[in-house]
């Protein structure tokens, strides 16, 4: 088997990652950074995110694994005690794969057109002052929107800036994408909906911000500036990130665990 493997960089996870490979090693596993077949990141949920958008182009050919070094994350679902466990079913075993949609970014500018794949989120706010948007959904207007931001994310992304927007969490088997507000103001010139808006796959949403405004573009951790931007579109994208899983790890265990605690 050929893997790579992405580390936070801190200590801990640099001796897991050391570790890791010693392991792997003796299973006879080969390291590929170019060409994997598993891709196995250490560290938390951001450290999964960097390994998702550096392998993003080889989605068809790789599955994901991630290991934490603090608690159990939604990405994450292995320990930092016990990487002998995984590297022996990884061994001995097939895992289940499990996939998960995507969020598929459109921007066209005053420069042309640029495409981009999120797994949590993309996040559209004004760098000088508020933002102001027209959304339209499936190419009918819908809401003129002004306020501080909006949030776009996917369903496994609904469970972090979106659900402190307060959206609603939705399982990953749905294909579907999640608008939020982020402070939206409304007056008897912008009116918008006041909660979020869940649309399924195939459906689309474009939002067309003032041209001469300066904008922040968040996809996942990355944060771009863009001005000139004439219209954004956002839909479900084609294609999913696959995870491997060696043992159950149920998404609704991973939400009460993060949010409720025992019960």
């Amino acid at each position: 088997m050929k893997y790579a493997l992405l580390d936070r960089g801190d200590r801990l996870s640099r001796a897991l990652s050391e570790e890791f490979h010693s392991l792997a090693k003796a299973k006879g596993f080969q390291v590929d950074d170019q060409s994997p077949e598993i891709v196995v990141s250490i560290g938390g949920d951001g450290t999964l995110l960097q390994a998702f958008h550096r392998f993003e182009d080889q989605l068809e050919q790789v599955s994901f694994i991630g290991i934490h070094t603090g608690h159990l994350g939604f990405y994450a679902d292995w320990k930092k005690d016990e990487l002998s466990e995984l590297l022996h079913l990884m061994a001995t075993s097939e895992p289940r794969k499990v996939q998960y949609p995507l969020l598929h970014v459109e921007i066209t500018s005053r420069e042309g057109k640029s495409k981009y794949l999120a797994l949590n989120e993309f996040t559209l706010k004004s760098v000088d002052s508020t933002l102001v948007s027209a959304v339209h959904i499936n190419d009918e207007p819908f809401e003129m929107f002004r306020g501080d931001g909006i949030v776009i994310s996917t369903p496994t992304g609904s469970t972090g800036y979106n659900k402190s927007l307060g959206g609603a969490v939705i399982h990953p088997s749905l294909e579907a994408l999640q608008i939020a507000e982020i402070a939206s103001i409304n007056n008897r010139i912008y009116r918008t909906l006041g909660s979020s808006v869940i649309l399924p796959k195939h459906h689309h949403c474009d939002i067309v911000p003032n041209l001469d405004d300066e904008l922040f573009i968040g996809i996942d951790h990355q944060v771009l500036q863009m001005s000139g931007v004439t219209s954004i579109t956002c839909k479900v994208a084609d294609c999913k990130i696959t995870f491997a899983r060696h043992r159950p790890f149920p998404f609704w265990n991973r939400v009460r665990e993060a949010f409720i605690g025992s019960v």
